[in-house]
């Protein structure tokens, strides 16, 4: 039985050289083809360096810097709105998006007053969207939320009613003039359509404000 120990503890020692002599082999490799000498060559190939993707013009404007989030999330409490939201703001918020978010749970700051915490975040986004269920409905917040939103910009392209589990008779009369989007069909595609209606709408800043110029 000692033997096997023994074998065993030698077995990883060497197992261990092995990976340390690899990860150093990596590290060379990689030190070498990041080398001016390395680069030389592949353009002497004709080969264009790689380069990171970059970031949409708008994310870096001027105009999106005004607000401190450009997407504010409302939702009802009930647990499924809750993941069905950290859901959307995790597709938002990941990269090469990387979009700023406001999720009551989550940024809402201890001890305040909620009024004041949802209706200072609706001030500071540029997009305000609602995830309308059925929930949310009964949601007596979320109905606020639902007024202040259109309150403070109404007949605006800064709404996004997004719906789950709700029929056409049930969505709220309030927003009859925007169109929704129903998760409940493709919630990739409409967390895209949230993305791109975001890029739209800061787009659309940075054009008035050169024409404006």
């Amino acid at each position: 039985m000692m033997i096997d120990v023994y074998n065993m503890h030698g077995w990883i020692q060497k197992l261990w050289k092995l990976r340390i002599s690899s990860s150093a082999q990596r590290e060379q490799e990689a030190m070498v083809s990041s080398s001016p000498s390395s680069t030389s060559s592949s353009s002497s190939l004709g080969l264009a360096p790689s380069k990171p993707p970059q970031p949409h013009s708008a994310l870096s404007s001027l105009q999106r810097w005004s607000r401190k989030y450009d997407v504010f999330v409302c939702h009802s409490s009930v647990q499924s709105d809750i993941e069905e939201a950290v859901r959307l703001v995790s597709y938002l918020e990941s990269s090469p998006r990387s979009l700023r978010c406001f999720l009551m749970q989550r940024d809402a700051c201890p001890g305040g007053a909620i009024s004041t915490e949802l209706c200072q975040a609706v001030r500071d986004s540029h997009i305000r969207v609602l995830l309308i269920t059925p929930d949310f409905l009964q949601d007596d917040w979320c109905k606020y939320m639902m007024h202040q939103v259109l309150a403070e910009a109404p007949m605006s392209n800064r709404i996004i009613p997004l719906v789950q589990n709700l029929s056409h008779s049930q969505y709220p009369q309030e927003l009859r003039f925007y169109y929704y989007t129903d998760l409940g069909k493709d919630p990739g595609k409409c967390y895209t359509q949230v993305n791109t209606t975001v890029l739209k709408y800061l787009e659309d800043l940075i054009k008035n404000e050169k024409t404006l110029d």
